[in-house]
C-alpha cells in the first residue's frame, strides 16, 4: 500500500504539525486515506443523527479523508473541514473548488477553533483525537499533555456546537474505558455506538 511507506517511525510523530506537512507532500492531490471506517460503512448513521442534510458540519482534523466529499454526493453540502496541516488543507482546496464549491477548507489548529460560539449543527472526529494520545506509555494513564489536548479539542467542539441541539459525532477504535473520560461532560448526553464483529469501532454521540 502507498501509504504504508509514510507510517511515522514512532508513534508519537502522529501528534506532530511536521510529520503531517512532510507526509502529505509527499502523497500526490489524488492520494487518499481513511482512518477506521469508511462512509458507506457508516452513512446510515451519519443519516440517523444528523437527519437535516442543510446541518453545518465541522469535519475536525480532516486530512486527505474521503469523508467530507462522499458526504457532501450525499447531500450534506455545508462541511467545514479544518486541519492543522496547511499543506494538505491546500491540496484538498484545489482538489475540491470546482467539483464541491460549498465547502469550506482552514488550516486550524482544533484545539483552538477560530469559529464563533454556537455556529455549528454537528462536529464529526474519525481518529483525530486518536493522534493526540499516540504517545508512549500507560494507556490507562497517559501523558497529561495528552490529556490536557484531548480536554481542550472537546471543550472547543462544545463551545462551537449549537446548545441544546449540537451533536459531536466521534470515531474511533479505543473502548469506551479509554475515551469516556474525555467526553462527560455536564450538561451533556453520551451514548456509544459498538460497530463491527471481529475487531470493533465504536461511535461516541455527545449530545449538548
Amino acid at each position: 500500500m502507498a501509504w504504508a511507506s509514510s507510517l511515522p517511525k514512532k508513534n508519537e510523530d502522529y501528534v506532530t504539525k511536521e510529520y503531517w506537512d512532510e507526509r502529505y507532500a509527499k502523497e500526490n492531490d489524488d492520494g487518499a486515506f481513511d482512518w477506521f471506517k469508511s462512509y458507506a460503512d457508516i452513512a446510515d448513521l451519519i443519516r440517523e443523527y444528523v437527519p437535516d442534510k442543510a446541518s453545518r458540519i465541522l469535519m475536525l482534523g480532516c486530512g486527505n479523508s474521503k469523508l467530507s466529499e462522499e458526504m457532501y454526493d450525499d447531500g450534506y453540502k455545508n462541511i467545514v473541514n479544518v486541519d492543522y496541516s496547511g499543506v494538505v488543507i491546500g491540496q484538498m482546496k484545489k482538489k475540491h473548488e470546482e467539483s464541491r464549491p460549498e465547502m469550506e477548507w482552514f488550516e486550524m489548529d482544533i484545539q483552538e477553533l477560530s469559529f464563533g460560539d454556537e455556529s455549528f449543527d454537528v462536529a464529526i472526529d474519525k481518529g483525530t483525537m486518536d493522534a493526540f494520545l499516540s504517545a508512549k506509555g500507560d494507556v490507562w494513564n497517559p501523558p497529561e499533555e495528552a490529556v490536557q489536548s484531548c480536554t481542550r479539542e472537546v471543550d472547543e467542539v462544545l463551545r462551537v456546537l449549537k446548545r441544546s441541539t449540537g451533536v459531536f459525532l466521534y470515531l474511533t477504535f479505543a473502548q469506551p474505558h479509554f475515551r469516556k473520560r474525555f467526553l462527560i461532560r455536564p450538561n451533556t448526553t453520551l451514548t456509544i455506538r459498538e460497530l463491527g464483529e471481529m475487531f470493533h469501532y465504536y461511535l461516541y454521540i455527545l449530545k449538548v
